[in-house]
């Protein structure tokens, strides 16, 4: 290894960076925006008749991936809130309404985008449009409350943004009344995790099983309770041990009802719990190969390639529906298209929409206009 190649030598972005976090952010993302053009529109019609196997598996295991995102997200929220193991530090509102903000500037902005494409599209297109739009549903939307509410989504994947602010808010409650018990710090300390781990059996043997939770948080807390353990069990010495016992308790899931989804989601966690080992022994695999900063890109774009691919997949479809093309190849080039255009665009959208949502500090302008509103 030349020492240009040197881990000491990388820019300090890249080395501060989780790689691995980001290069199954990056499949997962990628996987994500497949499964979309294999389900809809003519481009997967067409493409279904000359690759029938290959869209036939990215329509019922692309969308798998999001299993990845529910374990990766548990275990991001988990290093957030309790870097070191510690109790919940800072208050519980502000923390989740950080988190609301970050989630839904962006994703009402990609709603938007969905909503302006599609009344573009709706001639030829109309079975991929909303067939009416109304005030509730738009506020349902802007409040992550569309699926409990049993509102049409507006966009794909606004099911998946609802349920991070529920899991992530399922979380904080858990670590905040490990946080109030009037017990020792180090016992409170272990009660948190614990509260975790037993809440993700609840959803594993239990709340996973039943289809019609699918739009409430204990439904899809079995994968994201796993990448929250993996944060913890990192901290201590006897991580196989624990990672072992996860693995049990999985497997007693799978034993009760087979679920591919959560051997995916017990896949992704031994996964990361290894790449996880090995980036804090400084053994990162990723850290060292030239493709260190495309990886961090795909990581670091990968939300933002969640929410604007949509409209970028509604225009393609739409052309390629209106030149009515006769020949599959040309198919396969407007999916190669779309998926290529989505990924561009992400990043004006992560630079502008998505970055500024997580600086923006909305609650105290909110609290400065009302204050203003009431004096006046």
């Amino acid at each position: 290894m030349s020492s240009a190649d040197h881990p000491k030598n990388k820019p300090p972005k890249i080395q501060q960076r989780l790689l691995h976090v980001d290069a199954m952010k990056g499949l997962a993302a990628q996987l994500i925006v497949l499964h979309h053009l294999s389900a809809y529109g003519p481009i997967s019609e067409s493409l279904s008749v000359v690759l029938p196997q290959l869209m036939d598996w990215l329509y019922h295991y692309g969308r798998m991936a999001v299993q990845v995102f529910l374990v990766l997200g548990g275990f991001l929220s988990a290093r957030a809130l309790s870097a070191q193991g510690q109790l919940l530090d800072g208050r519980v509102p502000d923390l989740l309404w950080r988190r609301y903000q970050r989630l839904v500037l962006p994703f009402m902005a990609a709603v938007v985008m969905t909503l302006l494409v599609s009344a573009l599209v709706a001639p030829w297109l109309p079975e991929l449009v909303p067939a009416s739009i109304s005030l509730p549903q738009l506020l349902a939307h802007a409040t992550l409350l569309h699926g409990v509410l049993g509102y049409e989504s507006l966009t794909v994947g606004a099911w998946y943004v609802a349920i991070d602010l529920q899991l992530f808010a399922l979380l904080l409650a858990l670590l905040w009344v490990a946080r109030q018990l009037a017990l020792p710090r180090a016992w409170r300390r272990v009660i948190g995790p614990a509260l975790v781990v037993l809440v993700m059996l609840a959803s594993l043997w239990f709340f996973n099983r039943m289809a019609g939770l699918d739009n409430w948080a204990l439904y899809f807390f079995g994968a994201y309770g796993l990448g929250a353990m993996v944060h913890w069990l990192g901290l201590i010495r006897h991580q196989r041990l624990g990672l072992a016992l996860l693995s049990a308790a999985v497997l007693i899931a799978l034993v009760l009802d087979f679920r591919e989804r959560v051997l995916l989601a017990l896949f992704t966690a031994l996964v990361l719990a290894a790449l996880q080992q090995r980036h804090h022994i400084g053994r990162c695999l990723l850290a060292d190969r030239k493709s260190a900063p495309l990886i961090a890109h795909l990581g670091t774009h990968s939300f933002a390639l969640f929410l604007v691919h949509f409209p970028i997949c509604l225009l393609v479809n739409a052309l390629f529906e209106y030149r009515d093309p006769e020949h599959g190849w040309q198919a396969l080039m407007a999916l190669l298209s779309a998926w290529i255009l989505s990924n561009m665009a992400a990043v004006p959208f992560y630079r502008w929409i998505e970055a500024p949502a997580g600086r923006l500090r909305l609650l105290p302008l909110l609290a400065r206009l009302l204050s203003k509103a009431l004096r006046a």
